[in-house]
């Protein structure tokens, strides 16, 4: 079975080239079919020419006929018409070669329609399979089963296993933590005591609980979103091709002329004349050559567009409405801060908590590990590890007792300060404490990406009116990030039918476009003109309903599918425009009966290279990002390196001024600031004369111009100066303690350092490292 189902998998791509060769075989045949009639007429065969450039027409005629017999039925009146009605015409007045030439046309634009549209859409399969189907229900005795979803009911024991989605909705028997991102669209891990409700789809990011079921599946929350999705997707209304649009005014116009024509002159040739010249093959032709073309160049920026309808609406869009978590942040926790007590050290702290961490999945476990070897900490295998749910681990390091997660006692004075910042910043604290107390805390954050308030920017400057922020996260959270990035309006603790709602409010009023990672997201990104969805680590099911999938992890990257979505759909514009203008100077001709069939057909051939010449022009331009160069590069990526060690700086920077502030008279002060001011002068201010001299100029070209980095490099004077000013205060110290006089300015000189560093390493971060789109946004650690 395995062996078939290998020999399945390989003849895929064999299957998926052949059917794309089929699909251009009624293009190929007819082409050749022309030529061949083309050569026996050159031979003298006139008859046999005539007879294959008829059944050419006729092999065009038929279909185009049926497919516009099924839109009128529809009730859809299209461009074909004329298409139908210049075949029928050229066979009844006996203008085969004609007839021929415009099947051609017609089959090019078929077969470039046809390859726009094999990014057909997918269905809801990666949510629906995400939907649990089993669950492990408590029988008689305690034992344990494992039985269809569709057999629980309300009251039923169950038991949820470590990684488990939750089946149905429910209350938890003991404390559990849970990852209810999927649901609320909020990162942080909720802890959940016994007895507090629990939601069908989270996800059980600790140790095995159970719980008791309130609803069966089928009235369960993840059973809803499953179906508002399904009821969005089915809802959305068809695109609408741009040449059919044209085609309201044009087709009318048309047909009056071609009946003017025979009527006033009495000679039906005049009106197929008319008919062949007005054959729409500028629209049928330039338009999905732009949009395809457009569709090739966001899929090469990392963005795959379903159909060239989707890439059309993402060029209208005036409105965005984007998740918060795994959108415009990171999506999972990072360690922002270290805060130790009094006299303690961070990286010990850090340390004794990642060697903890190292046997736990959980998810906060892995952020701390991370942060401890991107640091180099040597971590130390811990031996008695224990792990207790909603409470944290505990283990021994070289033979200390040390806890992880939360602290149940008083804490003391720092601690509580650090808490408050915590709660204020919208953060999460990791408690770190030995039998003696609290050693420190680890902060963790979701921070906001790199790129998101110059993607912010982007969007803006291509043509959106109105960006509004939709998360289920906190309110507070919420408003921080949209103060950093720059968004109109804000919708916090949104639920998934709230988004839907919003939707739907905002593209009642203009083409909307909404963005996410989340199985939450998911109903809302089929209900809007176009759904984008973070495909690169959101969700699946995010995936499946939307229009546009970011396949790499930036977002930056929607700013360029937008901007190549109005360039392109711009070239569409123009094309089909100046075809349908050129066409109707020749209907006018042709009316006049100064331009016969075979003539009117050659020369709409004409019109057609023009005009697709043009469409073209869509495979290059229209971004307004510059490309970097590979030493630019280069240059970008050694400072992303080295913004690192600069964080390391700040760190202890940080904790200088505290002690400066708190122990102005501690013999421990002054040795602190000489080692700070020693790093500062040997690892800051060298990175930043590297930038000024170096990374600087290079960034000239790609920002447009070398005043671009001006506002930097004023930044790189005030903090050489107050490294300075910091290096004349510790010369005025004679007898190795800190004068009471001098600390006010030592604090001001520590604390605006921090300050500066930190604003300044963050716009370097938005508005340089970014401009690489080959590689990933650094991350802010």
């Amino acid at each position: 079975m395995a062996a078939e189902s290998t020999e399945c998998v390989d003849q895929q791509p064999a299957r998926s080239r052949v059917r794309r060769w089929w699909a251009w075989t009624p293009l190929l045949g007819l082409g050749v079919a022309v030529l061949a009639g083309a050569a026996l007429r050159v031979a003298g065969q006139r008859d046999t020419a005539e007879v294959i450039w008829a059944a050419v027409t006729v092999a065009a005629l038929l279909p185009a006929a049926w497919s516009m017999l099924r839109s009128l039925w529809h009730r859809h009146f299209g461009v074909d018409v004329i298409a139908v009605l210049a075949l029928a015409g050229a066979l009844a007045v006996g203008e085969y070669l004609a007839g021929a030439v415009i099947a051609v046309m017609l089959a090019t634009g078929r077969s470039l329609e046809a390859y726009a549209q094999r990014r057909a859409t997918r269905d809801l399969r990666a949510l629906l399979a995400r939907a649990p189907r089993t669950a492990r229900r408590r029988g008689p005795g305690g034992a344990i089963e494992v039985v269809p979803l569709d057999r629980v009911e309300a009251a039923d024991r169950l038991l949820v296993g470590p990684g488990d989605v939750v089946p149905v909705d429910g209350t938890v028997d003991e404390a559990a933590t849970l990852d209810e991102s999927v649901v609320t669209g909020e990162s942080r891990l909720v802890q959940r005591a016994a007895g507090e409700s629990v939601a069908s789809g989270v996800v059980n990011a600790g140790a095995a609980f159970g719980m008791r079921a309130v609803r069966n599946a089928a009235q369960s929350t993840y059973a809803g979103i499953v179906r508002l999705a399904e009821e969005a997707t089915a809802h959305k209304a068809p695109m609408v091709r741009l040449a059919d649009r044209y085609a309201a005014a044009f087709v009318p116009f048309t047909l009056v002329l071609a009946g003017l024509a025979w009527l006033l002159s009495g000679d039906v040739v005049r009106a197929v004349a008319v008919l062949v010249v007005a054959t729409p093959c500028p629209l049928l032709l330039a338009t999905p050559i732009a949009i395809v073309s457009g569709l090739s160049r966001v899929a090469r920026r990392g963005v795959l567009v379903r159909d060239g309808g989707s890439l059309e609406l993402l060029g209208r869009a005036r409105t965005l409405l984007v998740d918060k978590t795994g959108t415009l942040t990171a999506g999972h926790p990072r360690a922002a801060e270290t805060v130790v007590a009094p006299g303690g050290d961070r990286d010990e702290v850090l340390r004794l908590a990642a060697s903890v961490e190292q046997l736990s999945p959980h998810v906060l476990a892995a952020a701390l590990v991370r942060q401890a070897r991107e640091r180099g900490l040597a971590l130390t295998e811990p031996t008695d590890v224990t792990e207790e749910p909603g409470r944290g681990v505990s283990g021994r390091v070289d033979g200390r007792l040390v806890r992880v997660g939360q602290f149940t006692g008083e804490l003391p004075e720092w601690a509580d300060r650090a808490r408050a910042r915590t709660e204020l910043a919208g953060w999460s604290a990791v408690w770190v404490s030995d039998d003696g107390g609290v050693l420190g805390a680890i902060l963790l954050e979701d921070p906001v990406r790199p790129d998101a308030r110059r993607t912010v920017r982007r969007l803006r400057a291509a043509g959106l009116r109105r960006i509004v922020l939709v998360t289920g996260d906190r309110p507070a959270t919420a408003a921080q990030v949209a103060a950093t990035v720059g968004v109109d309006d804000v919708l916090a603790r949104c639920t998934p039918q709230e988004k839907v709602a919003r939707v739907k409010e905002e593209a009642a009023r203009a083409v909307t476009v909404m963005v996410g990672d989340g199985v939450n997201d998911a109903p809302a990104l089929a209900e809007a003109h176009v759904g984008v969805a973070m495909g690169a680590t959101g969700a699946t099911a995010s995936a499946d309903v939307a229009d546009a999938v970011l396949t790499v992890d930036r977002l930056d990257r929607l700013a360029d599918a937008v901007e190549i979505a109005r360039y392109a759909r711009r070239i569409a514009v123009q094309s089909a425009t100046v075809g349908m203008g050129l066409a109707v100077l020749a209907m006018l001709v042709a009316a006049a009966g100064r331009l016969p069939p075979v003539a009117g057909a050659f020369l709409q051939e004409g019109i057609d290279v023009l005009v697709i010449l043009n469409a073209l022009r869509a495979l290059r331009g229209g971004l307004r990002r510059r490309e970097v160069a590979p030493r630019t590069r280069e240059l970008l990526a050694r400072a992303a390196r080295e913004h690192q060690a600069v964080r390391g700086v700040l760190a202890g920077l940080r904790d200088t001024a505290d002690l400066v502030a708190t122990e102005p008279a501690s013999p421990r002060c002054l040795p602190a600031v000489r080692e700070t001011h020693r790093r500062l002068t040997e690892q800051v201010l060298p990175h930043e004369a590297a930038e000024d001299r170096e990374l600087y100029p290079a960034l000239a070209e790609p920002l447009g111009s070398g005043e671009a980095t001006s506002t930097m490099s004023r930044a790189h004077v005030e903090i050489r100066r107050q490294v300075d000013l910091l290096g004349v205060q510790l010369g005025q110290t004679d007898d190795g303690r800190l004068r009471p006089d001098q600390v006010p300015d030592l604090l001001a000189s520590l604390y605006g350092l921090d300050a500066v560093l930190r604003l300044h390493l963050a716009q370097e971060e938005e508005e340089f490292f970014t401009l690489d789109p080959t590689e990933p946004v650094p991350e802010r650690r």
